[in-house]
């Protein structure tokens, strides 16, 4: 029976799920698919189709918790360009594709990928300064450094 038994364990301990999770979701997120094994697709698959969710509400918590747990370059892909491109789908952000059995250990293999999402909708990674900031820092005085002392050079012995 499995009463009050929750998830997949994969064989590890909590951390190292934590950190299998967050490390298989950062290289989803960076590449758009990977390669691993079909449990480890089926666990990470929910977590993924989260992130995306969340990464469609922008709001600044929701940012700061997404920054926790992951690289920051697959945040910020995923932030600017995955949450955008999916704000008409409501779910399924991802698919799992059976590859066939690995040659070592004969394990069941899996591409788990993004689904083709809109790319007219990302956000670009430059934000400009409001006009009005950016005339106070053209206008304020600033400091000129003094120029630099030229040094003699010192006589050979």
């Amino acid at each position: 029976m499995r009463h009050a038994v929750f998830g997949r364990r994969l064989g590890r301990d909590t951390k190292s799920r934590k950190a299998l999770l967050y490390g298989l979701s950062s290289s989803i997120l960076e590449t758009g698919q990977t390669t691993t094994t079909l449990a480890k697709a089926k666990f990470v698959q929910p977590f993924i189709d989260k992130l995306v969710t969340a990464a469609k509400k922008d709001k600044l918590f929701v940012k700061r918790q997404l920054a926790s747990g992951l690289k920051p370059l697959a945040f910020r892909k995923l932030t600017e360009e995955i949450g955008p491109g999916f704000e008409k789908r409501v779910g399924g952000y991802t698919k799992i594709i059976k590859l066939g059995t690995r040659r070592g250990d004969n394990a069941q293999m899996a591409r788990l990928q993004f689904m083709e999402w809109d790319k007219t909708r990302v956000k670009s990674a430059k934000k400009t300064l409001p006009k009005k900031i950016a005339k106070k820092i053209t206008k304020s005085k600033i400091k000129k450094l003094p120029k630099a002392v030229k040094v003699k050079n010192h006589e050979k012995r």
